[in-house]
């Protein structure tokens, strides 16, 4: 790193974690959720699922002393300062949500609802609830997304103006099967994470264009390869480039991010997608423009990965904000259902096919 330049990317931590209930108990809970709040230290104090064999697998793998397969039974044995952690298909968001007490504070796993007017639902029921709801685009508190949203607002790579994020990868789709024959996937499961974070990063965009297409190999889902531009300003660039059947070898696989300025750059490999779930190691590099010396490219090496840092630092930033000491809920409801606009939208550009030639 260069001298003079501090990066600040660790999560701000609750004075007062709360206790946690777990709904759902699924791969992500089991692989991610869990070992956060492990590594953490918080206490989860119940997990709930239908198919309670494995709320329980997951219950002795973690040592939760409460075990569920109904909401109803949760909730009513739940601690007043819970924090209700959701982590199911986004159909039965809002049953679940409905079952919930006044005043919850609620943290969903992403998509907020199927479509639309599953996202206008779920905001409805949240906004008659009263909750403190935020929903887990946990990319946001990806330790190298923390650090470039830092460096940006520093001021050191200029003026932000173009964003690229690329995944040529191979998805093993079969860990989650509740995917299949859904009408829409690869954009509302998988690139929802890089419509949100474009919006994080550049605010909201005018206009969508995006085609989200089948694979030959994969056509039992609604499509896994998706191309999608967010416009804004007539300087600035912000697209997404997804194709989940690179079944290649290695070599050719990408993930990555890449932020462009007008004095600098910041790119970061998502190493968690590259042979996934195995992965590869992430990487976080920036160049600073100076003078007519010749661009250098500056590793840094970073704390934390995407699974399971940005989930605890996603839940963090729920805790701090409950109690009080942070005045901003990063992951906050009415965010969530804007960045449902965005993908609705994408959807609606897809359907609609491009301009006809000739």
């Amino acid at each position: 790193m260069e001298k003079g330049i501090t990066i600040h990317y660790q999560p701000q931590l609750p004075i007062h974690p709360r206790p946690i209930a777990i709904i759902g108990a699924g791969g992500i809970v089991g692989g991610a959720h869990l070992p956060a709040y492990q590594k953490a230290g918080w206490q989860v104090v119940a997990i709930c699922d239908p198919m309670i064999e494995k709320a329980q697998q997951l219950a002795d793998t973690f040592h939760i002393s409460q075990v569920y397969d109904n909401v109803a039974q949760l909730v009513a044995q739940a601690l007043e300062e819970v924090i209700f952690d959701i982590a199911v298909p986004a159909s039965v968001l809002p049953g679940i949500l409905e079952q919930l007490p006044p005043r919850a504070v609620v943290l969903m796993q992403k998509p907020m609802g199927e479509d639309i007017a599953g996202a206008d639902r779920i905001l409805q029921l949240c906004r008659e609830k009263e909750f403190t709801a935020a929903v887990n685009f946990q990319m946001r508190f990806i330790p190298a997304v923390m650090a470039a949203k830092d460096m940006i607002n520093q001021g050191l790579i200029g003026t932000l103006h173009d964003m690229e994020i690329r995944m040529n990868i191979y998805h093993p789709w079969h860990l989650w099967e509740f995917l299949f024959g859904i009408p829409r996937m690869e954009m509302l499961y998988h690139s929802i994470h890089y419509m949100d974070l474009l919006r994080y990063f550049l605010g909201e965009p005018k206009s969508v264009y995006a085609k989200t297409v089948k694979h030959p190999k994969m056509m039992q889902l609604a499509s896994t390869r998706s191309v999608i531009m967010l416009e804004y300003d007539e300087a600035v660039r912000a697209f997404i480039n997804t194709n989940h059947g690179h079944e290649f070898g290695l070599k050719y696989q990408d993930s990555f991010i890449k932020w462009e300025g007008t004095k600098g750059a910041i790119r970061t490999t998502l190493g968690l997608n590259i042979d996934y779930p195995h992965g590869v190691p992430d990487t976080f590099e920036y160049v600073l423009l100076d003078g007519n010396k010749t661009p250098e490219w500056q590793s840094v090496q970073l704390e934390g990965t995407w699974m399971p840092d940005a989930f605890g630092a996603s839940m963090a930033n729920l805790m701090c904000y409950a109690e009080g000491s942070a005045p901003v809920l990063i992951n906050h409801i009415n965010s969530a259902y804007k960045t449902m606009q965005v993908v609705e939208a994408a959807y609606a550009s897809s359907d609609a096919g491009g301009t006809l030639v000739g």
